[in-house]
């Protein structure tokens, strides 16, 4: 398998938007081909699209071809849309990634949209109930917020997980998204905000969940020739793997707060990359909810299982720490544009492995980590690097 680069990247400014479906696909691709002038759309051999609701939301199927035509590529060896709810962009890196390095294609761009907030706001949370079991669990209330305060309720009678633990992790990431400029959430919270939010399913608080965003981002993908060609600093792919333990609540393991399918996912990624955990110096994490950041630290091994509290609290997963964790603001202060977010994650590692993240840099980093989750049972994490290895 020949080895695989990012060279590019772009992201649109993330928030409840007045930008169409299609203005969402023009500002993330046409930041991606400013980040790197030696490439035009004419170059591009393959397009691969992350979004789960543009039925529903743009009224609009066929997104691939329209998003190649908007952005002038003519795709000569992929184009596919990739919907997995939240893991959608990642998965579609993933297709990218895997063509590239069996030699199907040599330059490959991959961009998630969503445009979530639309036709109106209440629309937008049934909408969201179509990434569970719409019959059996989502039209008896068991949508997303419940679902993982459950884990949180199991995590703390099983650890002594406290509220204030969780609200720490709210803390950083809006303080993180405030130094991001396309982030939903810019003005950071305090400790007392966070804990003072209204309640949306207990212990999870409005300031320790994701909001509904409308965004786009996008990647460049590159075979090793191509890539060093292109720029002399690509990050490297040095790492992929995915999981999936079950979709319906009740297919998954009885204790909520033991995720073992991102465990077998890291474990997998990190062996194919061929680090471990302590290696990791930045790490985008899917935390749709306070407590799935939480849970990530312990199945990714940045500490034991039942040490995500302290670890929050003592701030190893911030500036400083063992990890810096989320330096976009993630998903709770930067916002979750489902097919989208994979992407951005990726496009905050190249930023930071190449030094250009700005305020948001994270001193010396040389590998990076990506992890998105669709629902509690299903994981899939990237590992990248500086360095090809």
């Amino acid at each position: 398998m020949r080895k695989v680069a990012l060279v590019g990247a772009g992201v649109s400014r993330f928030g409840v938007r007045k930008a169409s479906y299609r203005d969402l696909i023009w500002e993330a691709g046409k930041a991606c081909f400013d980040s790197v002038p030696a490439v035009k759309p004419k170059d591009v051999e393959g397009l691969v699209v992350g979004s789960v609701m543009p039925e529903r939301t743009a009224f609009q199927s066929h997104i691939s071809s329209l998003a190649a035509e908007a952005l002038g590529i003519r795709p000569s060896a992929l184009s596919a849309r990739t919907e997995h709810m939240c893991a959608s962009g990642t998965v579609g890196i993933r297709y990218a990634y895997a063509f590239i390095a069996a030699g199907l294609a040599d330059l490959v761009m991959v961009l998630g949209v969503e445009k979530l907030n639309q036709p109106a706001g209440e629309e937008a949370i049934l909408n969201m109930g179509t990434g569970v079991d719409r019959e059996w669990e989502a039209s008896f209330g068991l949508t997303a917020p419940p679902c993982f305060a459950l884990a949180a309720q199991r995590h703390m009678a099983q650890y002594g997980t406290t509220e204030e633990q969780l609200a720490r992790i709210g803390v950083k990431n809006h303080t993180h998204a405030s130094k991001n400029p396309n982030a939903h959430f810019q003005k950071g919270a305090t400790l007392a905000q966070v804990l003072g939010s209204r309640m949306i399913s207990s212990p999870l608080r409005l300031f320790m969940c994701s909001p509904i965003t409308d965004g786009a981002a996008a990647v460049l993908i590159a075979s090793e020739d191509r890539a060093r060609f292109i720029t002399d600093k690509p990050v490297w792919i040095r790492g992929t793997a995915q999981a999936l333990d079950g979709f319906q609540l009740t297919s998954l393991h009885e204790d909520y707060a033991h995720w073992p399918a991102l465990a077998r996912a890291a474990q997998s990624a990190y062996r194919m990359a061929g680090v471990t955990a302590r290696d990791v110096n930045v790490a985008e994490v899917h935390d749709c909810f306070a407590i799935a950041e939480l849970i990530a630290y312990e199945e990714l091994g940045f500490c034991g299982k039942g040490e995500g509290g302290p670890f929050a609290a003592q701030g190893r997963s911030d500036y400083g720490g063992d990890v810096v964790v989320n330096p976009r603001g993630g998903l709770i202060g930067c916002g979750h544009p489902l097919g989208a977010t994979g992407v951005a994650q990726a496009a905050e590692v190249y930023a930071q492995l190449r030094g250009e993240a700005g305020a948001r840099q994270a001193p010396g980093a040389a590998i990076g980590l990506t992890h998105n989750n669709s629902g509690m049972g299903e994981h899939v994490v990237m590992i990248y690097g500086r360095d090809a290895g």
